[in-house]
């Protein structure tokens, strides 16, 4: 079977040229604006950070991505399409892109560019991958995190458009790109202006020996003395729910498919996705390292291929939360 790509988060050059000394095959970064949904303060390339990463990738033999993946806004559309123009100037390998305005602009004005189908686009169908395809010539499909593996291998077989999956990293029980948390309660969304929970807007409280966590004002968490803290997102808050506080949208856990890897290759998934552009450089080191052996161990020896445990500690020390998850992949009643 081929082996899956690895592809890689980069949230500054250090974490990119960080993900390319540790193995991985892509890596995919954003611009320091809001056609980027990881649109961190102190995060993200500029001009001349991204074509030194550039540099740096192909010197490795590597390819580099750019997400852009918001969606475009009335009059501020032109910034988008800027950003698209830019990158096919840079030479970029491929654009992930969610807006279909875009697509069409994209495949318009660079029909040499490649473009990558965002998880953003929530696409969870091989109609809707296959429409994409016909219109825009996507080369590329990233699949939402809401799929079991059944759903996935069915996509796979009713398009010719290779697959990228997510392995490993945050999350999102939302239908990705439809998320409407966020601008409820800070009046901001990660599908426009590419953050979940923008700094802002994030507040800690130390009441004794408990820790508050608020969102524009409006408590979303309370951690007692030795609890790991995550990032405040609306989703990952606990909640009060007919007399009972709990997670009740969704656990702070990491999605870790690794277990699933065979299956992944067997199924015919083109590539493996890491989320965690908002994480460090050692977070990316880690991640990219040990799926970086996992992979090549699959393709040395299919038969014998079984998680290692240092693989296993490595990941569950940079999860979120140090929890993992299978998240959608195994739903038993599927």
């Amino acid at each position: 079977m081929p082996i899956p790509e690895l592809v890689c988060p980069a949230g500054n050059l250090p974490s990119l040229k960080t993900a390319v000394d540790n193995g991985a095959d892509w890596v995919y970064m954003g611009l320091k604006d809001e056609t980027n949904a990881r649109n961190f303060a102190g995060l993200n390339f500029d001009a001349a950070s991204a074509r030194e990463g550039l540099r740096y990738a192909h010197a490795a033999g590597a390819k580099m991505l750019i997400a852009i993946n918001t969606f475009p806004q009335g009059q501020a559309s032109k910034r988008w399409q800027r950003a698209i123009d830019g990158a096919a100037d840079l030479g970029i390998d491929a654009v992930i892109l969610a807006d279909a305005g875009l697509m069409r602009y994209a495949a318009e004005r660079h029909p040499q560019l490649r473009l990558h189908l965002s998880v953003q686009t929530s696409a969870t169908n091989y109609e809707a991958i296959n429409f994409y395809q016909e219109r825009f010539g996507i080369s590329r499909a990233v699949l939402p995190r809401v799929l079991s593996l059944a759903q996935v291998a069915d996509v796979i077989r009713n398009t010719t458009v290779p697959i990228e999956v997510f392995g490993f990293g945050s999350l999102c029980v939302m239908v990705e790109g439809r998320c409407a948390l966020s601008s409820y309660v800070t009046g901001e969304s990660p599908n426009t202006r590419g953050v979940c929970s923008p700094a802002k807007a994030v507040r800690w409280e130390k009441h004794g020996d408990t820790l508050d966590a608020r969102l524009n004002g409006i408590l979303i968490d309370r951690y007692a003395p030795g609890e790991n803290a995550g990032y405040p997102t609306l989703c990952k808050g606990r909640f009060n729910v007919d007399g009972e506080t709990h997670y009740a949208i969704e656990d702070p856990s990491s999605l870790n498919a690794m277990a699933l890897l065979p299956e992944l290759v067997n199924i015919g998934v083109a590539a493996i996705k890491i989320e965690g552009r908002q994480r460090s450089p050692a977070y990316v080191a880690a991640v990219t390292r040990i799926w970086r052996a996992a992979i090549d161990a699959h393709a040395k020896n299919p038969q014998l291929f079984a998680v290692q445990a240092d693989w296993a500690n490595g990941l569950a020390r940079v999860a979120e939360g140090q929890q993992h998850t299978l998240g959608a992949y195994h739903r038993k009643w599927k």
